[in-house]
């Protein structure tokens, strides 16, 4: 199987959906990378894109169109200013022209350059798109592509199951990563840390890790600090920001390491804890509702639930060591990595099990590992959180990622949170179900799934509150 770093699982991006934003986006970039790589670039003089499945079903909502037009104008997701995308979409839509690759300007009329193909799906995945490129000499160049959730993109018939590196310790199943942890005698961060190895430094890997970490602080910072409707037409209003407040009762603050110390001395009922977790997890969804910068773990959809239960970690911990970001995103990522290969973290794929199940399974894990627990008892409290999770459709209203998505990180992150507690109580030697047998379950629960439960917005929520795609 391909080998899957921690950073592919964690990647820097701009919400609101990895498979429905992050990849057409990056689609976009490839193709036109390609066309620089054949040399034919500077010739071209049109370029029109089709979206098919799920892509042209909840396309608008989830912002695929705003992504194919800054992939193909040059911006990135990592870098782009998400302050001015508004403007940047605005401009391309009235001089109805795009900057390729930030190199030319071409004419290009969104209303007719960019299909939304909702009756066809291609064959190999729900997320499928086509670019075309229109060259001077009358001839075409074209390529499909698949966005396969968390930000992968895959080419039509490219191989992407070759081993690009050779790892110590290789990983395809949670089984093997526990026989490398009882032969090793090192715990599951361990393991992982020294594969990541293979694609860079110590220092490397430790410094993107505390990079991914204060992406992640400063979304649920802003997103603690910012109220107003979420974008899209739906009328949600943020609720992070009124949270907080309340929590606080208007405690003066400077800045993100005063607020965490704010909180880290206010009050640890049972009920306040619980609350400053829902606060953190819908801060992130709602900064990625609203096209803000935020971290794939593993997709947007479900970005919340691992930064509410690191930083309810890191707030509420009785004991913290030095490296406890470091031990919770290596864990939690190889954890994904497993899902992807065995099943799926593409809700077009999967339904909501593959995003907000794999995330709390994923958080559950990590959180395990950081409160002393053995690898048996991380990979039991990833199981545990899944198996609760299984089933669980993707309905999105109004083919938004606003509702019932961003509700939803906060179910995840108390899911997590419970399934690491109930796992250091328990002995993995008398569970009943493994990990890899509940993701074995949760792949085959993908394909039973109908298809109107796999983010099309067909079924389920999406139908019946009754309101169409915004």
């Amino acid at each position: 199987m391909e080998r899957i770093s921690v950073f592919d699982i964690f990647k820097i991006g701009v919400g609101p959906s990895s498979s429905h934003t992050m990849g057409p986006w990056r689609a976009a970039q490839r193709f036109l990378a390609e066309m620089q790589e054949i040399g034919v670039f500077d010739e071209i003089e049109k370029v029109s894109v089709e979206l098919y499945g799920s892509l042209a079903k909840t396309g608008v909502g989830h912002g695929t169109d705003i992504a194919v037009f800054l992939g193909l104008n040059g911006d990135d997701p990592v870098t782009v200013p998400v302050e001015q995308i508004t403007a940047k979409i605005d401009f391309i839509r009235q001089s109805q022209t795009i900057f390729l690759g930030g190199k030319k300007t071409i004419p290009f009329d969104p209303l007719f350059d960019l299909l939304f193909l909702k009756k066809e799906t291609l064959p190999f995945h729900a997320n499928g798109l086509k670019f075309r490129a229109f060259l001077k000499n009358g001839s075409e160049k074209s390529a499909v592509f698949y966005s396969i959730g968390g930000g992968f993109v895959v080419k039509e018939n490219e191989n992407n199951t070759k081993t690009e590196k050779q790892l110590p310790y290789p990983i395809d199943h949670a089984h093997e990563l526990l026989a490398w942890c009882e032969k090793t005698k090192l715990p599951i961060s361990g393991v992982v840390f020294e594969n990541e190895k293979a694609w860079r430094s110590a220092q490397q890997i430790n410094e993107q890790l505390l990079t991914i970490w204060e992406v992640m602080q400063s979304c649920i910072f802003r997103g603690c600090h910012t109220d107003g409707l979420l974008p899209g037409g739906l009328n949600v209003s943020r609720r992070a920001k009124a949270m907080n407040a309340k929590l606080l009762q208007n405690i003066d603050y400077q800045g993100f390491e005063e607020w965490k110390m704010a909180i880290n001395k206010s009050s640890r009922s049972f009920q306040q804890i619980l609350k400053w977790v829902s606060a953190f997890a819908l801060a992130v969804n709602e900064e990625n509702a609203a096209f803000g910068r935020v971290v794939t773990a593993p997709t947007n959809g479900a970005a919340g639930v691992i930064p509410a239960v690191l930083m309810y970690h890191i707030c509420f911990a009785d004991q913290i060591s030095e490296n406890e970001v470091q031990k919770f995103m290596l864990t939690a990522a190889e954890l994904g990595s497993i899902f992807k290969k065995n099943s799926t973290i593409s809700a077009a794929m999967g339904g909501c099990q593959a995003e907000i199940g794999v995330s709390s399974a994923m958080a559950a894990g990590g959180l395990t590992e950081c409160l002393g627990g053995s690898p048996a008892q991380v990979l039991m409290a990833a199981e545990i959180a899944m198996e609760h999770h299984l089933g669980l459709t993707c309905d999105p209203v109004g083919g938004l990622v606003q509702i019932p998505c961003i509700e939803r990180n906060t179910m995840g992150a108390i899911k997590a949170i419970t399934a690491s507690q109930i796992a250091l109580e328990s002995n993995p030697a008398n569970a009943k179900v493994s990990l890899d047998s509940v993701i074995k379950t949760m792949w085959e629960t993908a394909q039973d799934m109908s298809t109107k439960y796999k983010e099309t917005a067909e079924g389920g929520l999406a139908l019946s509150v009754g309101l169409a795609e915004c």
